[in-house]
């Protein structure tokens, strides 16, 4: 897994590529956390289109992005899933948590 970060304008985007698991846990928590205290970024979006599979505990971790994106003040959305990757978002009615593009 490669995980990335970007700032343009107010967004702050997270690049991913590979296998979204445990096995990332600390790199997308170092991720989202430099997002969230630059007060130049409004907009979280995680790019998803890189990522060929996620479990469980990558559904747990963006439910905390989401938990810690809220709390900032900050507006948070998964953008371009893999087919695989947007029919495990589907079974987890993550559509009615998060925006999905």
């Amino acid at each position: 897994m490669s995980i990335s970060t970007n700032v343009a304008g107010n967004a702050g985007t997270i690049n991913m590529t590979g296998r979204f698991d445990f096995n990332v846990q600390r790199e997308f928590k170092e991720a989202y956390d430099s997002l969230i205290s630059n007060s130049a970024v409004g907009v979280i979006d995680v790019n998803l289109s890189g990522v060929d599979y996620l479990d469980s505990s990558a559904l747990g971790m963006l439910l905390m992005l989401r938990e810690r994106s809220n709390a900032a003040g900050k507006s948070l959305k998964l953008s371009k899933p893999t087919p695989g990757v947007e029919q495990i978002l589907k079974i987890a009615n993550f559509a009615k948590l998060f925006t999905i593009e």
